[in-house]
């Protein structure tokens, strides 16, 4: 489900009962304050017969302010392959950065899984900085050193800060 509305306190709160009410369990979310606004999307699992009361009744809190729009999803997706991987960028603020980055990644065939970004005041009144962290999976059929290298010539292109390491898993 998404869920999106004017920030206030209990608006988790609101979704949350609900799911509870209708015998639904809450697998895993992401969630955040943004602007003003609260966004999130959440997995939850319900019984069948009971997921279009559930759908009703969040549709009734739109009349609170909060839109919640639910995907009855047919399973869980196809286990993809690869390594996982962050990206981290840094540079002065431009259109077009996150733009020029995902193109090179999707011309790989590189799944973006989570991506946040910010513009901040650089230091000594050098106008805006953007940044973003971006958690990647590379497909086991791509090296990740070609990604990397067209990621690098981009970076100068656009005259950011741009590192791709492959997460450390535990073994």
């Amino acid at each position: 489900m998404i869920i999106i509305g004017a920030d206030r306190l209990g608006l988790v709160q609101l979704v949350a009962s609900q799911v509870a009410d209708h015998g639904g369990n809450w697998l895993e979310s992401r969630m955040c304050h943004l602007g003003g606004q609260f966004a999130g999307i959440a997995r939850v699992e319900v019984p069948a017969e009971r997921v279009a009361e559930l759908r009703r009744a969040l549709q009734q809190l739109d009349a609170q302010g909060l839109r919640v729009s639910v995907d009855a999803g047919e399973g869980p997706a196809a286990v993809v392959y690869g390594t996982a991987a962050t990206i981290e960028l840094v540079g002065h603020d431009r259109p077009g950065i996150l733009r020029n980055v995902t193109s090179v990644l999707a011309a790989h065939g590189v799944n973006v899984e989570e991506l946040s970004s910010e513009c901040v005041s650089a230091p000594m009144g050098g106008g805006n900085l953007f940044q973003a962290r971006v958690r990647v999976l590379v497909p086991s059929t791509v090296k990740l050193e070609a990604v990397r290298a067209d990621l690098e010539k981009i970076a100068a292109d656009l005259m950011v800060d741009l590192t791709l390491r492959p997460v450390a898993t535990a073994g």
